[in-house]
């Protein structure tokens, strides 16, 4: 009901009908009542818990709960990203102690070899016929080489581990920028509080109007508040 139609009514004007503004107000058009549906839908899931934020869906907004405000999660983010950076960090550095750890046993062992074959090389020099001295240089050589090549992958493998911390040092950076867009979005939202900071607290402040000329819309009432005064006024 508009404006001018409640004020008929309060008059007391025979002209106007009640069963036209009713069928009026029935006419709206489906893709608002759509829209008010879809909107409405939205509105329940945020109240039960259920809202997730989508991008093709403008409004309502998302709702400010823990899971929806922005520098929390980007805070989250960085504290959780810190944390197992430093882990990954240690794992590699016990991984590379583990690396070096067993090649200085296998340059122990190395050297044991080296010994026994010196040995068997001597007792070969004096007994000739003596074949298991020769089988037993042969043995211990294969078993030098054996050691050369896992010493190799060994030092290989450390190699790898300190390009991998090296990388590792590029999540540092983006922490540090996510951090710089934090910083940035804190000074917005206090500079923004500052700018529109008032003089009087909110809830000494006048309630809004329900409509004002020039509204695109003259809706004051609903369906029950007319049947309420229209009962109001046949008491009178």
């Amino acid at each position: 009901m508009t404006q001018e139609e409640l004020d008929a009514l309060m008059n007391g004007s025979e002209d106007l009908d009640l069963d036209s503004v009713e069928d009026e107000d029935l006419k709206k058009p489906e893709t608002d009542y759509e829209d008010e549906e879809k909107n409405k839908k939205i509105v329940d899931e945020m109240i039960n818990g259920d809202y997730k934020a989508r991008a093709d869906i403008a409004w309502p907004p998302p709702p400010p709960s823990k899971e929806h405000k922005v520098v929390h999660q980007l805070d989250d983010v960085t504290r959780d990203s810190e944390i197992k950076a430093t882990e990954m960090m240690e794992k590699l550095e016990a991984i590379n102690d583990f690396f070096a750890n067993s090649e200085n046993e296998l340059c122990v062992i190395s050297d044991a070899l080296n010994k026994n074959i010196d040995i068997f090389e001597k007792l070969n020099a004096k007994f000739p016929n003596v074949a298991s001295f020769k089988e037993a240089i042969e043995i211990n050589n294969n078993a030098k080489n054996i050691i050369d090549e896992i010493t190799g992958c060994l030092q290989t493998g450390q190699d790898e581990v300190m390009m991998a911390m090296d990388a590792m040092q590029y999540q540092d950076i983006h922490r540090q920028k996510i951090e710089r867009v934090i910083n940035v979005m804190r000074a917005l939202s206090r500079y923004m509080s500052s700018l529109f900071e008032g003089k009087i607290d909110d809830e000494k402040r006048v309630g809004s109007a329900v409509h004002i000329q020039g509204d695109s819309t003259t809706d004051v009432v609903s369906n029950d508040d007319i049947e309420a005064l229209i009962a109001s006024l046949g008491k009178k």
